[in-house]
């Protein structure tokens, strides 16, 4: 069985039951199937499409230990023997470092190696432009709706609003090379 096809029935197990955070990593997991074949060379597709199923694990009920979904995913896919580069896409996927800052996580966060590459741009991308029930969504409409979405003093709204530029070069990198100009 391929990584992505494992990723996609461990993240229907946990995540299935959750509604719009299934609708969420479905189109996410689109997405970065689609855009893959123009952002990445064929060996790096299928690691990419693996995290874009996985990224949102962590806010499974039985995962959730941290209140840090990202941290949450990666200790389990730790803990079940998965490729150490797919824990830290997982650890690391749309700024989780300034989330793991904020809950005071940064760490034990920092136990997986944060990877700056397309592969990672990629993820990004996918997540960034997806909105919460699986629609699409511009950067800037998702981070908007983030944003409305958590009230000023909650950990992701200062998170987001600090990982801002950061997640705008990933995901401009990204459509820099879905445009042919990157």
């Amino acid at each position: 069985m391929s990584l992505s096809r494992w990723a996609n029935g461990c993240a229907e197990d946990l995540l299935a039951p959750l509604g719009n955070r299934w609708a969420h990593v479905q189109a996410v997991a689109e997405q970065a199937s689609r855009i893959a074949p123009a952002v990445l060379p064929a060996d790096e597709r299928e690691i990419l499409i693996a995290a874009a199923w996985l990224h949102d694990i962590g806010y499974a009920p039985s995962l959730a230990t941290t209140g840090l979904h990202p941290l949450d995913g990666a200790r389990h896919l730790e803990a079940l023997g998965v490729d150490r580069r797919l824990c830290c896409l997982v650890a690391h996927h749309s700024g989780a470092t300034f989330e793991a800052e904020e809950r005071g996580y940064a760490a034990e966060l920092a136990a997986f190696e944060r990877e700056d590459s397309p592969v990672m741009d990629a993820l990004v991308y996918a997540d960034m432009t997806t909105g919460p029930a699986g629609q699409r969504l511009t950067f800037e409409a998702r981070i908007a709706e983030i944003l409305e979405r958590y009230p000023r003093g909650h950990p992701v709204h200062r998170a987001i609003s600090r990982s801002r530029p950061t997640l705008a070069a990933a995901v401009e990198r990204t459509a820099r090379q879905l445009a042919g100009v990157g």
